[in-house]
């Protein structure tokens, strides 16, 4: 009984410190890319591309800001092409939705802004962050890959604009960034080609 007691009291404390990390001073921890990275209807990954574009996803536990590993994205981006890579609810990968946190239980209230970790190498690659808001209308931020090593990206909800160039046909377009977000994904723009990596998506504090 006293083993039986020792573990579970280990496995609390253990619970206790990845609640209060996950949800800190800073903010809250949304997607930390642990688990299967895998594509695929029955994936973990919601990701493709087209009009000559090309991604790949994979899992990377060499290059990681924390945890296992990070979520490592290939990509060829050319002038007129597309790619996504998304995690969240809402999209056509249903094991995408594998936040640590579901959207319906956020207090979005209390947050200003959405964050990441990127590993930059100084490619000078653009890369969009879209969110896909309550309404299904997509909504973007842009990045550029100027920098070498990890680097938190901050993206406040205020300067995420309306996409123009696409939007889902059963998105609202109402022009309001409508909470709870569903789904977040990144994609890097044309012209450009390498290896880009991201970790632990945060919703930041007011």
């Amino acid at each position: 009984m006293k083993r039986v007691f020792s573990i579970c009291l280990v496995l609390g404390l253990t619970l206790s410190l990845n609640l209060s990390w996950a949800d800190d001073q800073e903010g809250l921890l949304v997607d930390d890319f642990e688990g299967p990275i895998r594509g695929g209807i029955d994936g973990t990954v919601d990701f493709g591309a087209g009009g000559g574009s090309s991604v790949e996803v994979s899992g990377s536990r060499a290059i990681k800001f924390s945890g296992e590993q990070a979520i490592k994205v290939t990509y060829e981006a050319v002038t007129g092409g597309y790619m996504w890579v998304a995690r969240g609810y809402d999209l056509n990968v249903k094991g995408a939705g594998c936040w640590r946190v579901l959207p319906s239980e956020i207090d979005w209230k209390n947050y200003s802004a959405m964050s990441f970790y990127m590993y930059g190498e100084n490619s000078h690659t653009k890369v969009a962050f879209d969110l896909k808001d309550n309404g299904s209308e997509m909504w973007r931020f842009t990045v550029e890959d100027n920098f070498i090593g990890w680097r938190k990206i901050i993206c406040p909800f205020e300067e995420f604009f309306a996409r123009i160039d696409w939007q889902p046909s059963d998105a609202d377009r109402n022009l309001v960034l409508d909470f709870p977000i569903k789904s977040f994904q990144f994609e890097p723009l044309a012209e450009g080609k390498g290896c880009l990596y991201f970790d632990c998506v945060e919703l930041v504090k007011k």
